[in-house]
C-alpha cells in the first residue's frame, strides 16, 4: 500500500511509535509518506521506500498564529494526489484528524481517500477534553474511517469522554526486539558509571505528567543503600527543576542529563532499572522498550501500564508519588542478582512474545485493508 503518516515529529510517545511504524511498513514493502513540519525524530530519510513531505507555514502579519491545521490539510490532499495514497494514518488527534478530514473531502472529486486516528493518550484525557477543543475532537474521531487506540484502558477512557460510537480497534505499542535486545555484560556503562555504580535510567519529554522530579527524589533515597547513578535522558520543560532539586539534595555529582537521544536502544542496555513515575501514562512505551533490553522497569500503577507491566513478576507497580516504595524496589533489584535476573528474563520474555514487531505491525496491516476495503 502507498500509506500516508502524519504525527508530532518529537521525542513524545505518539511521535515515536508513528516513526517505528512507518519504518517497520516500508521494511516488509509498503511505501510511506511522513507528512509532517520537520523531519521525525529516529527517521532516516534516506530508508528505502520511506518518503518525507514537508508542511511548510506561513507567516503572515494577518494571522497571530500560523495556521498549521489548513498548512498540513493542503499538503497532505497534495500528497495523497501526486502519490497515489491508498490511505491516511493519523497519529494523535488534535489536529492531525482534523486536518485528514478537511483532505478527504478535497480529494473526494477525483479519488477515496479513508483516514485512520490512532489516539495515543494526552489527545484525550488532556487536551481532546479541554472544553475548547472537545467538540472538534469528537466530531474528527467520529468521521474518522478507522480509530485504534494503544491500550485497552484508552479505548475505554475515550468512550467514557466522548461516548464516541465508532469501533475503537486496540492495537498496542510495539518493539522491534532485533534492535532493542538486552546486554548482559553492560558494555560501555563505565562510561557513566567509572566508579562501577549501577544504573537507573529515565526515558520521557519531561513534561510535569511525567513526574520527572520524582526520578530525583527516588535516587537520593536510594544512594541510602545502593551506589548508582541515574541516566536522564530527554528533555522539556522539567529539566531545569530537575536540576535544581538534585543539587539541592545533593546527588547532582549522580545524575547525568544525556538530553535527547536518537539512538536508546544502544543507551538502555546500559541500566539495570527503568524508572517511570509517571502520574497518566495510556501504554508507557519506555517500559516496553526497557523490558526489551533487559531493563527491570519500576513504574505506577496508572492508565494502561498495567496491560504490560505484571506487578512482581516482569516489573513493579507502585502508587503515584510513593517515592519509598519505589526506591525500595530500586534497592530490592540493585540489591538482589538473582532477583533482577529473574524478573529481567520474565520482561523480555513477556516483551518478545507479546509486543514484537513481527506480532503488532500485521495488526496494523490488516486494519488498512479493512479500511481501505470500507470497512471499520
Amino acid at each position: 500500500m502507498n500509506v500516508g503518516i502524519t504525527c508530532y515529529p518529537t521525542y513524545g510517545g505518539s511521535g515515536i511509535v508513528a516513526t517505528e511504524l512507518g519504518m517497520e511498513l516500508a521494511a516488509r514493502g509498503h511505501e510511506v509518506h511522513f507528512i509532517t513540519y520537520a523531519n521525525p525524530i529516529r527517521l532516516d530519510p534516506d530508508t528505502p521506500r520511506i518518503h518525507y513531505h514537508e508542511v511548510e507555514v506561513s507567516n503572515y502579519p494577518l494571522f497571530q498564529y500560523p495556521p498549521y491545521c489548513l498548512a498540513l490539510a493542503g499538503r497532505m490532499a497534495e500528497v495523497a494526489e501526486s502519490y497515489g495514497l491508498d490511505v491516511l494514518h493519523v497519529h494523535y488527534a488534535i489536529p492531525h484528524s482534523i486536518a485528514a478530514l478537511l483532505a478527504q473531502q478535497m480529494v473526494a472529486g477525483a479519488r477515496r481517500l479513508p483516514y485512520i486516528t490512532t489516539l495515543h493518550g494526552t489527545d484525550i484525557t488532556l487536551v481532546g477534553a479541554d472544553p475548547s477543543y472537545f467538540g472538534i475532537t469528537k466530531f474528527s474521531i467520529e468521521k474518522s474511517d478507522g480509530i485504534t487506540a494503544i491500550s485497552d484502558n484508552l479505548r475505554e477512557q475515550t468512550v467514557e469522554i466522548f461516548a464516541v460510537p465508532n469501533e475503537i480497534r486496540v492495537i498496542k505499542n510495539f518493539v522491534n526486539c532485533e534492535l532493542y535486545h538486552p546486554d548482559n555484560e553492560k558494555k560501555g556503562a563505565a562510561a557513566y558509571a567509572p566508579g562501577g555504580e549501577k544504573l537507573l535510567i529515565h526515558l520521557s519529554n519531561f513534561r510535569p505528567v511525567k513526574r520527572v522530579l520524582d526520578c530525583i527524589r527516588i535516587l537520593a533515597e536510594v544512594r541510602k543503600s545502593v551506589p548508582a547513578r541515574l541516566l536522564m535522558a530527554g528533555d522539556g520543560p522539567e529539566r531545569g527543576p530537575a536540576e535544581h532539586l538534585a543539587r539541592t539534595l545533593k546527588v547532582d555529582q549522580h545524575v547525568l542529563f544525556l538530553g535527547k537521544q536518537n539512538h536508546v536502544e544502544r543507551l538502555i542496555p546500559l541500566a539495570h532499572v527503568l524508572l517511570m513515575p509517571s502520574e497518566m501514562e495510556s501504554f508507557g512505551l519506555a517500559a516496553l522498550e526497557a523490558m526489551a533490553c533487559g531493563v527491570v522497569p519500576v513504574a505506577t500503577r496508572v492508565g494502561g501500564v498495567g496491560e504490560l507491566i505484571t506487578d512482581g513478576e516482569d516489573g513493579y507497580l507502585e502508587a503515584v508519588g510513593d517515592i519509598a516504595a519505589q526506591a525500595a524496589r530500586v534497592v530490592a533489584l540493585l540489591s538482589d542478582d538473582a532477583l533482577h535476573w529473574r524478573m529481567a528474563k520474565a520482561g523480555r520474555w513477556n516483551a518478545g512474545e507479546r509486543f514484537c514487531t513481527d506480532r503488532v505491525i500485521p495488526q496494523y496491516e490488516r486494519y488498512y485493508t479493512d479500511v481501505v476495503n470500507g470497512g471499520r
